[in-house]
């Protein structure tokens, strides 16, 4: 019997809606003590582009959003990044961008093999967005060994309220699926009180990241952009104010470590923007392990606002 089989469907909701919340987070510390630890993993996040081809709805560096300050850094830059995270302990490189036309399969290839070669015993991981399973393979026989690539959603009609028509949930879990069976340690994972979520939404992202498995899982609260279409929504279900949203997404980290216990959970930055006075501490003891902390260069880190307000992580 796995730890999956703990909770019903019904006992999942009651916990979502805040029922027990001290019995879950008690549950999710000791799931997380017992199997990983509680020694918290720093990671050196690097935004290499803000240039993205896709227009999701809810983020600020969407192709679409003629106001944002586009940026891209060089491969001298990015290694110099690189540098600033080895001299901070960081033994990881969590490399992110919008999925940007002009960085060719051959440019991203050449930079990991050089990122790789220079660091060897560094961890490259990437969240670049979707690519098709070929470039999948290059980048991993390169060096890249982990690809975040949130699933945003587990239901076909929510990701569609999220997503132009243009973008395809089949093909989203298609690159999921791709990256596991290649052999990348892949993380997956959602937004928490995003534009028209329900709670059944939630169970349903719940119930999917049990059954797959991912080896890192993200959570964060929705945070509204500017110049987007959800500029100005509120989700009055699920997070009708900052606090609300705050407890509702540690709430979900906790079943997050209950139902995949070895997964790499992040205290995320979007959390930290958030919730302005919330401590590492609050949100191990909900069943986190990892943080990240921004290397970009400072101009970098003011243009790649996919949301309002973004922390650098510190």
């Amino acid at each position: 019997m796995t730890t999956a089989s703990m909770f019903s469907d019904s006992e999942i909701l009651e916990y979502l809606q805040g029922s027990n919340e001290k019995e879950l987070f008690d549950k999710a510390y000791r799931c997380l003590a017992e199997g990983l630890g509680t020694t918290v993993l720093y990671r050196g996040l690097i935004e290499i582009s803000n240039y993205c081809r896709n227009n999701c709805l809810y983020c600020g560096i969407r192709a679409g959003n003629t106001s944002a300050s586009r940026y891209r850094l060089d491969k001298e830059e990015i290694l110099g990044c690189c540098k600033r995270a080895v001299e901070s302990g960081y033994g990881t490189f969590v490399l992110q961008g919008g999925e940007d036309n002009k960085h060719s399969i051959e440019w991203l290839e050449n930079l990991v093999k050089t990122i790789h070669s220079e660091y060897p015993n560094h961890t490259i991981t990437l969240s670049l967005g979707e690519k098709s399973k070929d470039d999948y393979i290059r980048l991993y026989e390169a060096g890249a060994r982990r690809y975040l690539l949130r699933h945003e959603t587990a239901t076909r009609q929510h990701y569609y309220q999220l997503h132009p028509d243009s973008m395809s949930f089949e093909n989203r879990m298609e690159c999921l699926r791709n990256l596991k069976e290649i052999g990348y340690e892949t993380g997956a994972g959602m937004m928490i009180g995003s534009p028209y979520q329900t709670y059944n939404h939630l169970l349903s992202d719940l119930r999917f990241l049990e059954n797959f498995q991912p080896d890192m899982v993200g959570v964060g609260p929705f945070i509204n952009a500017d110049n987007t279409p959800f500029s100005d929504y509120t989700n009055t279900l699920l997070a009708p104010d900052d606090e609300a949203s705050i407890r509702l997404t540690l709430r979900v980290i906790a079943l997050v470590r209950l139902l995949v216990p070895k997964a790499n959970i992040p205290a995320t930055t979007a959390l930290f923007t958030l919730g302005k006075s919330i401590t590492m501490d609050e949100c191990v003891k909900a069943g986190a392990n990892v943080r990240m902390f921004n290397v970009s260069p400072e101009d970098a880190k003011e243009k790649y606002n996919i949301y309002n307000g973004k922390s650098d992580g510190k």
